[in-house]
């Protein structure tokens, strides 16, 4: 499996929803792939995050939480800061 395949599958590999061998492979790329598996992490982060605020999530936030999860589902380069 590719980095830009995983990309595509990673929200819902990280939801439960994605079936049978893909998720296999999916899971053995994350192990394999160093910049995957750090995505992968802090995708569920952040998901972790929003769901403990219990609150209004700024819009500000939503949208870079949007772009990120567009980056990794088009296999961009991660942002570094």
């Amino acid at each position: 499996m590719t980095c830009g395949e995983v990309g595509k599958l990673l929200q819902r590999y990280l939801d439960g929803t994605l079936a049978g061998g893909r998720a296999a492979r999916l899971s053995a790329h994350l192990e394999d792939c160093r910049r995957c598996g750090l995505e992968a992490d802090t995708y569920e982060l952040i998901k972790k995050a929003l769901a403990d605020s219990r609150g209004q999530v700024p819009s500000e936030s939503l949208a870079r939480l949007r772009a990120f999860g567009e980056r990794i589902a088009r296999g961009d380069e991660p942002v570094e800061r």
